[in-house]
């Protein structure tokens, strides 16, 4: 039986990019008129993918809807935007794994279902975080901030900084795996801060080979850090995830 993914998206430029990662992989396109039906189709068991455009209104609501679902019926939950678009931290708050950004790469796509078919076929192990100390480099506005690792997985890192780390999307990025020459060149998002310096980065773009260096070091570590909820910050942590999601918090 074919696997099918529920869609939806009405920028057509994202639909065909869409549409044919997704034929590569063998999975259908289910496009939706209507976030009922995108979640309909979910809960029936029918698509075990759900990407919506998070430009569109009450898109947070649907993702949100969908990551309540018990693990097994739980969809690989994608949500496409603009790079500009200031709603990162919001969109991972309300439960999606991944965010692809407009104009999507085939790339991006393929590797972001491929994740999240493997994540929705396996009982995966909420591991534990894998501490690390390495030097972080982070390109801000203002110049290059510089943290102390904490711990780090695949999708992303949590880090300690001397000043507070800006929320925003799509920031250059560097660091040594420590024990190697390697160094990790890539971009991330900020999904959240402290006022205290802690953030948690995600790995919005990272180079395959960077990431496959990445995945060896942590499983000789025995490390296997896949779910973005482990990158959520500590529950004594006052933290802010972006400058336009704060009542999605309450």
């Amino acid at each position: 039986m074919r696997k099918s993914a529920a869609v939806l998206c009405y920028d057509k430029r994202s639909l065909e990019t869409l549409e044919t990662s997704l034929q590569q992989l063998g999975i259908d396109l289910r496009n939706c008129r209507s976030h009922k039906e995108a979640l309909e189709r979910v809960m029936s068991g029918e698509c075990s993918t759900l990407i919506v455009d998070f430009d569109l209104p009450g898109a947070e609501e649907t993702i949100r809807m969908a990551s309540l679902l018990p693990a097994g019926q739980k969809p690989n939950l994608l949500a496409v935007a603009s790079r500009a678009w200031p709603g990162t931290g919001q969109a991972f708050q309300s439960g999606a794994s991944r965010i692809l950004y407009r104009p999507l790469q085939p790339e991006q796509v393929n590797d972001a279902l491929k994740t999240g078919s493997k994540s929705a076929h396996s009982n995966r192990r909420k591991s534990a975080r894998y501490e690390v100390k390495t030097l972080v480099y982070l390109a801000t506005d203002h110049g290059t901030l510089t943290g102390v690792s904490i711990d780090i997985g695949e999708q992303g890192l949590a880090f300690q900084a001397s000043e507070p780390v800006p929320i925003k999307s799509d920031l250059a990025f560097r660091l040594v795996l420590p024990g190697t020459h390697i160094t990790l060149n890539g971009h991330a998002d900020v999904i959240w801060a402290s006022d205290q310096g802690r953030a948690g980065l995600f790995f919005s773009k990272l180079a395959p080979a960077a990431r496959k260096h990445l995945k060896q070091w942590l499983s000789k570590r025995g490390a296997n850090k896949n779910g973005l909820r482990d990158l959520m910050p500590a529950a004594d942590d006052h933290v802010e995830f972006s400058a336009t999601s704060e009542e999605s918090l309450t």
